[in-house]
């Protein structure tokens, strides 16, 4: 159950997390996603849908999609088998699983259905250890890497809401491996590069890394061997790693210890984004097994990993790292097409289609939304501007500008597709070719 805990909140049963320094006031505005967010057409909200409820708008769909198709493929390409889990569940089995001893403050109150009472689950990793169990496992599958974009739902106070970082229904990349315990290290060293290369494909810098452990005062399970043992192979992995790392007690989840990756935006306020945790505790609690070679059961180890976190506050943190100017491959729209006048619309709508066929996102915007410097300016957020006047309509070229302000000389409208095509593809941050981070 990846945190998604924010700075200055002190979470129930869970000890006191760091906290730093609040950022002048004025600094704060200026990195403040909730206000970028509505300027650039993202997300907004409605009292009638509910306090920490935010819907997505067509702009905000598009960056989430594309954050998620990455996502999907990045865990598809590491061996991980996608699964599908309802966001309800008895609440008999979040007793099972400890959340309901220990998380029940920050969970929904049950509905009474039939006789029953059910749940809105506060965590996916209960439904995964239910589909681990499903059938028989031997040996010969694991490492079994489970992964699902989930929702779940926190009963979060009104007072801390707010934006996209505190949210009372989430979507998480979450994703579950089940593996022997020779096989825990590797597969938290994997989980920790899968985070390396989705924080360099989204210009994304962690501020730190953090061994997240039990504090006193806070519900956690009672088992000293097992969180000794816990302990003991995340520091291995983050030794080994060469990572910098520090130790905070008090920040654990109730059943392990983790690994949190933490993150700064532009007015110094830090938060976890991604998580990697050792739990022996459910494996023991749902009585997970596997047939070893010896043809005898053992207890598997559930490794808990999340390579973005919450969807919500991924995109809440990249729309203050960037201010809107996404990379090039998660931009909402990647290409703005400026027929100079409206002689060269219909090129213009010739080639965005084209780009659409190609799997890129293109708008034009014509002479009716004013001079072509008004158009120019409008775009200063889209990655590449093709500007088609008179002759590169005749010669089927487009005058292409990048968003840092560069202009390169005509290109053939093929050919600037095709190399904006390879760079979004690339999931690079770099705007054109031989670009540092491309």
């Amino acid at each position: 159950m990846p945190s998604v805990e924010a700075p200055g909140r002190v979470p129930r049963g869970f000890g006191v997390p760091t906290v730093t320094r609040p950022p002048p006031r004025e600094e704060t505005a200026m990195h403040d996603h909730r206000r970028l967010g509505r300027e650039l057409g993202l997300f907004d909200t409605d009292p009638l849908i509910g306090a920490g409820l935010p819907y997505w708008l067509p702009d905000g769909a598009t960056v989430r999609h594309a954050l998620e198709s990455y996502v999907h493929e990045a865990e598809r390409r590491a061996g991980y088998r996608h699964v599908n889990s309802p966001v309800l569940g008895k609440r008999e089995l979040y007793e099972i699983s400890g959340h309901w001893d220990h998380y029940r403050d920050d969970m929904f109150p049950p509905m009474d259905l039939g006789g029953e009472q059910v749940v809105l689950r506060p965590s996916l990793c209960p439904h995964h250890a239910l589909i681990y169990r499903s059938r028989a496992r031997s040996y010969r599958e694991l490492p079994l890497r489970m992964a699902e974009l989930g929702g779940m739902y926190r009963s979060e106070l009104s007072g801390v809401l707010g934006g996209l970082t505190r949210v009372r229904a989430i979507q998480l990349n979450d994703a579950h491996i089940f593996c022997t315990l020779g096989q825990v290290a590797d597969e938290a060293r994997g989980a920790l590069e899968m985070i390396r290369r989705a924080y360099a494909a989204l210009g994304i810098t962690p501020a730190r890394y953090r061994l997240s452990l039990p504090g006193p005062g806070g519900k956690y399970v009672a088992a000293p061997e097992l969180w000794r043992r816990s302990t003991e192979l995340l520091e291995e992995v983050l030794d080994g790693s060469g990572l910098p790392y520090e130790a905070a007690e008090g920040e654990a989840a109730f059943y392990g210890p983790k690994i949190d990756v933490q993150v700064a935006d532009g007015a110094g306020r830090e938060s976890t984004l991604s998580t990697v945790q050792v739990d022996f505790h459910q494996p023991d609690r749902f009585d997970l097994h596997y047939v070893g070679a010896d043809g005898a059961r053992h207890r598997p180890v559930m490794v808990h990993r999340s390579v973005i976190g919450s969807v919500e506050r991924a995109v809440a943190h990249l729309v203050e790292q960037h201010g809107g100017a996404f990379p090039a491959w998660l931009a909402p729209t990647q290409i703005a097409v400026l027929p100079v006048s409206e002689a060269e619309v219909p090129v213009a709508e010739a080639f965005a289609g084209r780009a659409v066929d190609l799997g890129l996102r293109a708008e034009v915007a014509g002479p009716e939304r004013g001079t072509l410097g008004a158009r120019v300016r409008d775009a200063r957020l889209v990655p590449y501007q093709a500007v088609i006047g008179a002759e590169e309509a005749v010669d089927g070229q487009v005058a292409v500008r990048l968003r840092d302000g560069r202009r390169l000389a005509p290109l053939p409208a093929e050919d600037m597709l095709a190399r904006v095509r390879a760079l979004t593809s690339a999931y690079g941050t770099g705007l054109w070719d031989g670009d540092t981070g491309a």
